[in-house]
């Protein structure tokens, strides 16, 4: 019996608990932070915008390819470049959505080919230097592309591939 007007008291403190107020949340608490000086000030919680990088179409990267020239497109580099795109880069690349690493679909449209392809031939490089790879890594939540040791003409397929999605 004792048990039972235990338990009853607590529904009934822990419903009347969330049936107070008026339907409104109470907004959380700002975060401090602590000066010098020794006293508290209220601590801004913002988003840093992404920095103004220029028209991402023009941007080239740093690595071995200077120009792509893009002609017709050919099927049987497109078929090799799926295949190696789905050997090295699904783990983190999905075409359709954004995974690990950006969606895949869109990103000539996206990007000018000669920077995608120093991407894919030159990651660690690029995330180090290059405006457009950083804030890319940013946000991907700081996920660093992994360097698949592939060749120029491993990333022309690859990109060829890119070319029909």
């Amino acid at each position: 019996m004792k048990k039972t007007i235990i338990v009853t008291g607590l529904l009934a403190f822990m419903f009347g608990m969330t049936s107070c107020g008026d339907g409104e949340s109470t907004p959380a608490p700002e975060k401090k932070t602590m000066n010098f000086g020794g006293t508290e000030e209220p601590k801004k919680e913002e988003k840093a915008a992404p920095a103004d990088i220029g028209d991402p179409m023009t941007m080239k990267g740093i690595g071995p390819v200077s120009s792509v020239e893009l002609g017709e497109l050919d099927q049987a580099m497109v078929a090799e470049g799926q295949e190696l795109f789905e050997a090295n880069c699904t783990a983190c690349h999905k075409v359709e959505k954004k995974f690990i690493g950006p969606m895949i679909k869109g990103v000539m449209e996206r990007r000018n080919p000669v920077w995608v392809m120093n991407m894919i031939l030159n990651p660690e490089e690029m995330i180090k230097s290059d405006p457009l790879a950083k804030q890319v890594m940013v946000e991907s939540n700081m996920a660093i592309m992994a360097n698949q040791s592939l060749t120029e003409d491993q990333a022309r397929k690859i990109l060829e591939y890119f070319r029909t999605l």
